[in-house]
């Protein structure tokens, strides 16, 4: 089996691998598991410094005393826009991959994380108004959409069997940016040091991460952007029904994630310094345990795992909603926290599911071996941008569900119901789309494969 193709495309120029099959076994194991690897470590650079750009406004916060002059409607408002910026640019980020090649666009994404961080370095001090405190934070937002780039990129370069652990490692090592933000906000607070030093720091590392991916990273020549593709993403019922789960398990992550410190502080009363010296766990522990949730979801299926993810994350919320009424400090920080790793591993268990889900319908369709396998890619690819989009917009809604609640009841108990009550509703779709087994053998799109009997929307 010949090596991947180093050799610069004509009209191009840059690393580009003009041959890749990771499906191909043979060359899977010669080659590509290497130069996958490879791509996949410098990656998760990128993601990681654009994930802790992105949520860099939830420790900019705990900075923020009354010199500033704002409000904690204010401070989530902000940190809502940053969420919202976040998730808006997923889309873009998505099809820029194919245009530009991988390699290139994280060369530039990366780079462009400088914008948001020069800016709020330059004004970030008391005196300074809401409005351009709000417009750094939007800002910021572009780090969200290192995420799409980066999963839609390595996506490319798993075969499906690899894919769980593979996207569920690349999407946890850039999650991990958000509780590694915040240690450096912790340290920071502890020093006495100002916002800007926190800025500071990051600005020669989003140099370097660019530098690397320049030197190390490569493109693959044969991805394109199927404009069909995205149109039969955004006709299938798919897309949608996991944009939605993906709201309770990615959204619940990075909204609780801009939420966490604040609520700390509005409804706790804890200074600065002791909301960080728990803020950072959560995360943290959810981003490591994400690549648990692909691995677990590779083994026994994403829509199993998902459904008892969801059954789990109801009770912590329950637990939540407890404390808050009973104004127990230990029992909500230890709940949320386990909140937080359940969000992890169902932010893996749910990103598995995708490529099933349309490999699957490749095989429903009757398509074997590598057309099915490329039929898989091309959808599931299209899917991920929406999915990863809409999935962010639930820390969207997760911060102006906490607004609201503190303006109108004083504390965070109303928002934890509605998404107890949310979590619910997921684990009835889950149920009903992925696991119940109708009489009808027709409507449960199994198929017939030479590996297995049947596979079905369960097996995803």
């Amino acid at each position: 089996m010949t090596a991947p193709s180093q050799a610069p495309a004509a009209s191009r120029g840059g690393r580009w691998i003009e041959h890749w099959d990771p499906e191909n076994e043979a060359f899977w194991n010669e080659t590509g598991e290497k130069v996958a690897r490879r791509n996949l470590i410098f990656s998760v650079l990128s993601e990681h410094i654009g994930f802790s750009i992105w949520t860099v406004w939830s420790v900019m916060v705990l900075f923020m005393g009354p010199e500033y002059g704002l409000t904690p409607a204010d401070k989530f408002f902000i940190v809502s826009m940053a969420t919202l910026v976040g998730a808006i640019v997923r889309i873009p980020y998505t099809f820029a991959v194919a245009l530009f090649g991988g390699r290139n666009w994280t060369i530039a994404s990366a780079s462009l994380l400088l914008i948001p961080t020069v800016a709020a370095f330059t004004v970030m001090e008391p005196g300074t108004s809401f409005n351009t405190f709000l417009i750094c934070a939007m800002l910021a937002g572009i780090g969200g959409g290192n995420f799409a780039s980066s999963m839609t990129n390595i996506n490319a370069f798993f075969p499906l069997r690899k894919k769980g652990w593979a996207l569920g490692l690349n999407a946890g090592g850039g999650n991990i940016g958000v509780p590694v933000v915040q240690l450096v906000g912790l340290a920071v607070i502890g020093a006495s040091g100002g916002p800007r030093v926190l800025l500071g720091i990051y600005i020669p590392f989003i140099v370097i991460a660019a530098v690397l991916a320049a030197v190390k990273m490569d493109n693959i020549a044969h991805l394109k952007n199927d404009t069909g593709a995205a149109k039969d993403a955004v006709k299938d019922a798919h897309t949608w029904i996991m944009s939605f789960l993906y709201i309770g398990t990615f959204g619940s992550f990075i909204g609780y994630s801009f939420a966490f410190g604040l609520v700390l502080q509005t409804q706790f009363g804890r200074t600065p310094l002791q909301a960080a010296y728990v803020t950072f766990i959560g995360p943290l522990l959810g981003s490591l345990i994400r690549p648990v949730g692909g691995s677990l979801a590779d083994k026994y299926g994403g829509a199993k795992i998902t459904l008892w993810n969801y059954v789990a994350m109801a009770a912590a919320t329950a637990v939540i909603v407890v404390a808050s009424m009973q104004k127990s400090l230990p029992l909500f920080t230890c709940a949320f926290i386990a909140l937080f790793i359940l969000t992890g591993l169902g932010n893996g268990s749910t990103f598995k599911m995708i490529p099933g889900i349309f490999q699957a319908k490749a095989l429903a369709k009757g398509l074997e071996g590598e057309e099915a396998a490329a039929y898989g890619r091309r959808l599931s690819g299209a899917s991920m941008g929406i999915i990863g989009a809409v999935g962010a917009l639930g820390g969207l809604g997760i911060n102006l569900a906490f607004r609201q609640s503190f303006l109108t009841v004083g504390s965070g108990t109303g928002a934890f119901v509605s998404f107890l009550a949310f979590y619910g509703v997921c684990f009835a779709v889950t149920w009903a789309v992925y696991l119940r087994r109708p009489a009808s053998g027709a409507t449960q799109n199994t198929v017939a494969t030479e590996a297995k009997p049947q596979l079905s929307y369960a097996e995803v």
